[in-house]
């Protein structure tokens, strides 16, 4: 059996967690910055264990899909879901853009306090996948970081409107 590899990446937001939790949670506010560059499109999000999020990425006349099934709902401390690819009906599919991209990646979001800020910290860990969905996730690791940053630059500015808005 491979060792998993799995995707960290933590980020301190200047802004309290209520609030990051829901830019994250909110379907609204998610949809401005999740999915940098494109536009977000949230069909449905029933923030719930077993709930839903079916989340459309559209660029052009192109656009990807994705399920993710809510695990675990610990406002305002953590998120869990399964995340995976999905086709037209919403059934789990492998990616059209990488066919070796794990099916179904857990990915768990957490939301810690530091003062008057929040650290957030979030994993994925490839779950029930072959040796090449392995391979091809941890050869895509390193990438990640330039599509998370820039979601969280959007984040980060529609955090600090937020908080003007609350002054």
């Amino acid at each position: 059996m491979t060792e998993l590899p799995e995707y960290i990446h933590d980020r301190v937001f200047d802004a309290p967690r209520d609030m990051v939790w829901r830019a994250w949670t909110d379907p609204q506010l998610l949809s401005r910055w999740y999915g940098p560059g494109v536009d977000t499109v949230i069909h449905k999000f029933d923030l719930k264990p077993g709930g839903l999020w079916l989340n459309e990425m559209k660029w052009g006349d192109k656009s990807d899909l994705s399920k993710m099934e809510f695990q675990e709902v610990v406002p305002p401390e953590k998120l869990v879901w399964h995340h995976s690819s999905a086709d037209a009906d919403w059934n789990v599919v492998a990616s059209a853009m990488m066919p070796d991209w794990p099916r179904v990646l857990l990915t768990t979001v957490t939301f810690e306090e530091v003062g008057a800020k929040t650290k957030v910290r979030m994993t994925m860990v490839p779950l029930d996948a072959s040796e090449a969905e392995i391979a091809c996730f941890a050869g895509a690791m390193a990438g990640m970081e330039k599509g998370w940053g820039s979601g969280y630059a959007i984040l980060d500015e529609m955090l600090a409107e937020l908080q003007a808005e609350e002054a």
